[in-house]
Formats: structure tokens, C-alpha cells, sequence
């Protein structure tokens, strides 16, 4: 008897088999000559092997759609094997960047952001900056799980200076990941709407995202990675200055920040400012301006922002 050995690459294999494995019996239901069994990430299979093939062929489309759509169900099962047409591809043009949690299609939701999505596909560093809600972030995140889920970089990198603490954050109850999680729950709050908790969870564990403040970027090279900087404004000259030399083969970084938001010292520079005077010419860097005609968040943060501008103004 011929076996066939199939691991479940990327997936968590809690949400592929269903709750009490109800997607494996489903799957065994169309394959009644064969013996399936699944451990963990693993499959076997056991039978001919012309059934064997056909079944490889039809359970790695099935994982194609698990990546691609983050669920699979009995309709799906069904369509998958029946069906003798391709499973849709991703598709460079295609506006949606990730299928997110309960069906959830997250794509840029105005021209600007769709113009940063447009300068990230050309370029490898991208400054995306403009006011709070206008999914610098949550767009950068899409755009970075995308690029893992389509295998054209191994790990996501999100980092942003941890300024209320000063970067020092030993004075601070709990152990590392308590300190940090504060800082950071915005970018988690993103990641949790585009990857199934088991899923996130186990990238976490394995290093596949990363989640560090600004200081621990300090020495390293960061390679085949998208990496982010969040809330760049609150850089130093020699944070950014160190950040941007960080930058390691077949890396993409996007820069986010809101010049309005600054919380460094006033006799200290925001590295960001600098940085966008300095780089505006420089071949191979981007810099995209959102404004308060793209926030996407509660119609009243556009009013909020309009009405301290008019303040602002007039001091």
C-alpha cells in the first residue's frame, strides 16, 4: 500500500480540522478507498496511488484557500473537490490585500491609501505619514501579512519607540512582554482582525512577527522581512538614523508617523521630520501624505481633527 505524507505548512492545524475534526471527516467522506489519518501539522494517507495523487492535488488546493481566505467549511470541501478548475490565485491586481477574520476583506478604503499601497509595491521603503485614523498602520500591517502570506518575505517586524517610558522600561511591574504590550496593542489589535488567533499566536512563539520596541533594533541586520515603524514621530535623530540602516536584503520597511503628534521633549528634533527632509529625493523611497479626507474610523475623529486644526491655526 503507497502512503502520502502531507504537512500542513503555516496553518494551524485547530482551525483546518475543525472543532472535533469535523473538516477531516468531512474530507475522508469524499475519499472512502483511502485511509486518513492527521496528527498535529501532519496527514497521512494511505491507498493507490493514482487516488493518491488526485487527493494531494485537491487537499493542497484546500490549504491554498485556507491561506488565502483564513477558514475553510463543508461548501468549500465540496467545491474544492468537485470542481475541476483552478482555485483563484492570488492576484497581484486584485484590491483586497488579506481576507481577515469572519470574512472581513480588508483593502484600502481611500485613493491615498490606495496610492500607499501602489508606492509599496514599487518601492522598498515607504514613509506613510499623516493624522490619527487614517490606517497608516492597519494598511502597512495588511500589507506586510499579505507578503507572508504570499512568501515573498519570512517574518514581519513591528516596532515603535516606547517614548511614555522613556525606552526604559525596567521601573515597569511585570516581565518584558507586560512592559511591552501597552506600546504595542495597537499593532496587535491589527494583526487579531487579519490572522486566526492559533495561527498569530504560533508566529509569535516561532518569531515569524515579531513585536520590540525601537531600542531592540539596535545591531541587528533585518533581512527577507517587512518591517514597521510605527509612530515614527517619536524618534530621535539617532533612532531613525539607526533604524534605517537596519535595513537588510530583500527587506521592506514602511515608516508611519503623524508630525502633529509629537511627545519627544521640546528642545529635542523628531527624527521623522528630519528624515523626510533629508530622503525627499532619494531614488527607491517613498513618501505618501494622507489627511483627514482619509480617516476611516468614527465620522467624529474627522471633526476632531478639523476642529484643532482651526485652533492651531489661529495660535
Amino acid at each position: 500500500m503507497n502512503e502520502r505524507i502531507i504537512e500542513l505548512t503555516d496553518i494551524a492545524p485547530k482551525d483546518f480540522w475543525g472543532a472535533q475534526d469535523s473538516h477531516l471527516e468531512t474530507i475522508k467522506k469524499y475519499y472512502p478507498k483511502l485511509k486518513i489519518v492527521a496528527r498535529g501539522t501532519t496527514l497521512k494517507a494511505f491507498g493507490e496511488k493514482e487516488m493518491l495523487d488526485e487527493f494531494e492535488k485537491r487537499f493542497n488546493r484546500l490549504m491554498v484557500h485556507f491561506t488565502r481566505y483564513n477558514n475553510i467549511d463543508d461548501n468549500v470541501i465540496e467545491r474544492v473537490i468537485h470542481d475541476d478548475s483552478r482555485v483563484e490565485q492570488m492576484n497581484p491586481s486584485d484590491k483586497i490585500l488579506v481576507h481577515g477574520i469572519g470574512g472581513k476583506l480588508i483593502k484600502a478604503m481611500t485613493p491615498n491609501q490606495q496610492l500607499l499601497v501602489d508606492t509599496m509595491a514599487k518601492n522598498d521603503m515607504v514613509f506613510a505619514i499623516g493624522p490619527a485614523g487614517t490606517g497608516k498602520t492597519y494598511t502597512g500591517v495588511a500589507l506586510a501579512v499579505k507578503a507572508l502570506k504570499e512568501k515573498s518575505v519570512k517574518r514581519i517586524i513591528l516596532t515603535r519607540p516606547a517614548v511614555e517610558a522613556g525606552e526604559n522600561l525596567g521601573f515597569l511591574p511585570g516581565d518584558m512582554k507586560e512592559k511591552l504590550d501597552p506600546y504595542m496593542q495597537p499593532l496587535y489589535d491589527a494583526l487579531r482582525d487579519m490572522l486566526p488567533p492559533q495561527t498569530l499566536e504560533d508566529y509569535l512563539l516561532k518569531g515569524i512577527i515579531q513585536i520590540a520596541p525601537l531600542a531592540f533594533m539596535r545591531g541587528r541586520t533585518l533581512d527577507n522581512a517587512f518591517v514597521i515603524l510605527d509612530e515614527a514621530q517619536n524618534t530621535t535623530h539617532n533612532q531613525m538614523k539607526m533604524f534605517l540602516t537596519r535595513m537588510g536584503k530583500n527587506a521592506k520597511f514602511m515608516i508611519t508617523g503623524d508630525p502633529g503628534q509629537i511627545d519627544l521633549p521640546r528642545s529635542t528634533t523628531s527624527g521623522l521630520k528630519e528624515a523626510l527632509l533629508i530622503l525627499k529625493n532619494v531614488d527607491g523611497i517613498g513618501i505618501i501624505y494622507l489627511d483627514d479626507k482619509d480617516v476611516v474610523r468614527h465620522r467624529l475623529v474627522k471633526k476632531v481633527i478639523e476642529a484643532y486644526k482651526t485652533i492651531e491655526h489661529q495660535g
